[in-house]
């Protein structure tokens, strides 16, 4: 088990047999030991935002982080997948006092084998292949495992592991070999990842050092292949110290929609009539547009935060600043009470960014001015 002691700045320098910056953010300077390796890292002072992790610097990438990319389908479900992790997380690991570092427990060569078939690897949680050519096709529900360290620092100035996080990133849709696409009924991915939850959790527990490490886990369903937005973590259970399995399951309320939405979404027909009036404005003024694409993040059926993307067609750098003055004004003629962020692009790239917190002064930047 890896722990973390902090020491002096100067002594630092020595063990590193260099010299550390002297300009930049405050950090903390703190030992690394394992085994008999001791390794400087550092605690930025500064934390943006409440719910945000401060992060061991030098910043050490996951044990299995090569498997991500082939393992889930699309970027936008890359971020969520680790994003909404550390949301569920901070419900156990509190930011004000943990630390944060990618997985370093879950190594490539262990995630695959859990990842495997049980018929291609004894470890394999996903289903054994069909063997009879007429028989229904085994999907493969669990497509990757993301872990998450969070840590704390004693009395005695030492940092250790203090929890462990695991997202299980389910398939809403198996594409076999031959190209068929299966979708997986909602109950049966939340039956499959509770079994495998399980089995992974009395796998950690029997490394050592695990034993009274709590764990939280949760369930994360990614879309389609195409989809342009995000899945969502739809259950989170927490195995306390000693405990070798998750329990307390819990829902998780949370989803992307995007707007326009489908008419057949009833839940979001206010929104949708606010979002299009939002876009007929924006057609009034300025016909030379591309489109405008809204993403919200909705928890517990109430829209936490809006994102909309502007590809444009002009390209005058007047044109750029008017529009964006012209868009500020809508953006707090239509959603005060929401966070938004507005990003303006061209095939140049970025053209202007615009911020604004709910009840907040928005913030405004033009690319290069």
């Amino acid at each position: 088990m890896k722990r973390l002691l902090v020491i002096p700045g100067m002594v630092a320098v020595l063990l590193l047999g260099g010299c550390l910056p002297s300009i930049g953010p405050k950090k903390e300077d703190v030992v690394q030991e394992n085994e008999k390796v001791e390794e400087t890292v550092m605690i930025p002072d500064v934390q943006l935002k409440d719910e945000f992790y401060r992060t061991l610097l030098p910043f050490k990438k996951s044990a299995s982080r090569g498997l991500v990319v082939s393992n889930i389908y699309t970027k936008y479900d890359v971020q969520e997948a680790e994003e909404g992790l550390m949301r569920l997380s901070a419900l156990h690991f509190d930011p004000k006092n943990h630390f944060f570092q990618e997985g370093q427990y879950i190594d490539s060569a262990t995630a695959s084998a859990w990842l495997a078939r049980s018929s291609n690897n004894e470890e394999g949680l996903n289903p054994p292949e069909a063997k009879a050519e007429d028989a229904e096709v085994q999907p493969i529900y669990l497509a990757h495992i993301l872990e998450q360290n969070y840590l704390t620092m004693t009395d005695d100035r030492k940092v250790h592991l203090s929890g462990i996080s695991i997202g299980l990133a389910l398939n809403s849709v198996y594409y076999s070999r031959d190209g068929k696409q299966t979708t997986i009924p909602d109950k049966e991915l939340e039956k499959k990842g509770m079994e495998m939850a399980e089995t992974i959790v009395s796998r950690l527990r029997s490394k050592e050092g695990f034993a009274d490490i709590p764990i939280v886990v949760g369930l994360f369903k990614q879309e389609k292949r195409n989809s342009i937005v995000p899945g969502t973590y739809f259950a989170t259970a927490f195995a306390d110290k000693g405990k070798s399995a998750p329990s307390g399951w819990k829902v998780v309320n949370e989803q992307y929609v995007l707007l326009p939405a489908s008419s057949d979404i009833d839940n979001y027909r206010e929104l949708n009539t606010t979002f299009s009036h939002f876009k007929q404005d924006i057609d009034k003024y300025f016909p030379s547009f591309v489109n405008v694409i809204g993403t919200g993040f909705f928890k517990e059926n109430r829209m936490q935060s809006l994102q909309i993307n502007i590809p444009l067609q002009f390209f005058g750098k007047s044109e750029i600043i008017g529009f964006t003055q012209f868009l500020t004004d809508l953006v707090k003629k239509y959603y005060s009470d929401i966070d938004v962020e507005v990003s303006i692009t061209t095939v140049n790239g970025p053209e202007a960014l615009i911020v604004k917190k709910a009840g907040e002064k928005e913030f405004v930047h033009v690319y290069g001015y």
